[in-house]
């Protein structure tokens, strides 16, 4: 498979703190990749230097190949790099369609005016729908926002993610907050993302981390402790000690 995305020893300091030391991970077309560590791992920081929120104070970050590092953030997503946020970030008082349909509208660059909405496009329309079937939010797609159960407003995060077309898709912490009953919509969600878009999750949930790599990546204190599949990543003691605790490889909430 092609490299997509490439950060090649990437660091970040802000005064004698550093945050980031020498960071490499790679993912390819079709990525499923997992990035675990404790709290303050610097797991964040790193998909902040990723998504050009923050800028490294040396390192190469590359997309399809070409440096993206002294991009800013607006233009790497418009390159194909696009987040979701551990705090939800929609506007609550939209339906779940109008949502999608500000985020498509952004993405063609049809002027940045939110309000009001334009009125309904006929090929806009289609889009929308198709990515509410896809996430199965077809259903809600009339409610507000601010209706929706917390694992719907996750999906509606994923969807709106989807909507500006990446071509790799961080997800930080999508299931943060979500009842455990509700924690399958996500999963199911994430199952059905396209097989090419690569991504990278960050998630303290155990079970949606094994269920969801073929990758996992894990961080200790700014750093990179390793980069291996999920059953090497499960075995070694290093990851026992330090992030699993005894060795109880933790299939749940940390």
């Amino acid at each position: 498979m092609a490299e997509r995305l490439r950060i090649e020893r990437a660091n970040l300091s802000f005064g004698a703190l550093v945050v980031a030391a020498d960071i490499s991970l790679a993912l390819e077309d079709g990525a499923r990749t997992a990035l675990i560590g404790p709290n303050g791992a610097g797991k964040t920081t790193l998909v902040n230097l990723i998504s050009g929120a923050l800028t490294p104070s040396s390192g190469d970050i590359r997309l399809d190949g070409v440096s993206i590092t002294g991009l800013s953030q607006a233009a790497r997503t418009r390159r194909g790099i696009v987040r979701t946020f551990q705090i939800s970030r929609l506007f609550p008082d939209l339906t779940v369609a109008d949502n999608l349909r500000v985020a498509v509208i952004q993405r063609r660059r049809e002027g940045f005016r939110l309000w009001p909405i334009r009125a309904p496009d006929e090929d806009i329309d289609r889009e929308v729908a198709q990515q509410l079937d896809a996430l199965g939010l077809a259903p809600v797609s009339g409610r507000q926002v601010r209706n929706l159960a917390l694992g719907e407003q996750r999906l509606v995060e994923i969807a709106l993610a989807l909507a500006l077309r990446p071509r790799v898709l961080l997800l930080d912490e999508p299931s943060a907050g979500v009842p455990q009953s509700e924690s399958k919509l996500i999963l199911d969600a994430i199952d059905a993302l396209p097989a090419d878009l690569a991504i990278l999750l960050i998630e303290h949930d155990m079970d949606l981390v094994f269920r969801f790599a073929r990758r996992i990546a894990v961080m200790v204190s700014g750093t990179m402790l390793m980069e291996a599949t999920p059953a090497e990543v499960a075995s070694d003691k290093r990851v026992e000690q330090i992030y699993f605790g005894r060795g109880d490889h933790g299939r749940g909430r940390q």
